[in-house]
């Protein structure tokens, strides 16, 4: 008669099988996000947006899969008909040797030929810039949500704070007065 096996626990948490394989966080095949650029929207006043791929070296990858990268300057341009990336901050790879990657290095994004020319005429004809949003990784794939954006005034940035707190605090009153609460 065959011995039936028990499970062994192999010290790792629930989570960690999935971070290792890269797929913490997603759910039914969705995005994980690396990094977001939180102060782009309060900067810039988006006016469209679009996905595209990035050309990355092995190392960059990796490094990537550890969840470690930055957005806070990073901007796109277009020159010579294609998109570059620059400024996006990839550590280099802890276990990496010689074959490590430069941390700013400028990264190429992939997209198709008729969406770099709209990219570019938009850029060309009027104040807008592309500034990434947030990183993620889509089936296996680094993914850049990259924003046309306009830069705002200070006093849009003021008037936008000032408009979130006004809906938060109506929200907050309408939930009291539906919980019969005086205040």
């Amino acid at each position: 008669m065959a011995k039936k096996s028990t499970p062994v626990d192999s010290g790792r948490k629930k989570g960690e099988k999935a971070a290792k394989s890269g797929k913490a966080g997603t759910k039914n095949g969705g995005p994980l996000v690396v990094a977001t650029n939180r102060k782009a929207r309060h900067n810039y006043r988006i006016l469209d947006t679009v996905e595209a791929g990035v050309a990355l070296v092995g190392t960059e990858v990796k490094a990537l899969r550890e969840g470690k990268a930055s957005l806070v300057d990073a901007f796109a341009t277009i020159d010579d008909g294609e998109v570059w990336l620059r400024n996006l901050h990839i550590p280099e790879y802890a276990q990496g040797t010689w074959t490590n990657h430069s941390p700013r290095r400028v990264r190429k994004l992939l997209l198709h030929r008729g969406e770099i020319d709209s990219l570019m005429g938009k850029v060309r004809d009027g104040n807008n810039t592309l500034v990434p949003l947030q990183l993620y990784f889509v089936s296996g794939r680094l993914k850049v949500e990259l924003a046309l954006a306009t830069g705002k005034q200070d006093y849009d940035k003021r008037q936008d704070i000032k408009r979130r707190t006004e809906e938060r605090e109506a929200t907050r009153e309408l939930g009291r007065r539906i919980k019969g609460i005086k205040g």
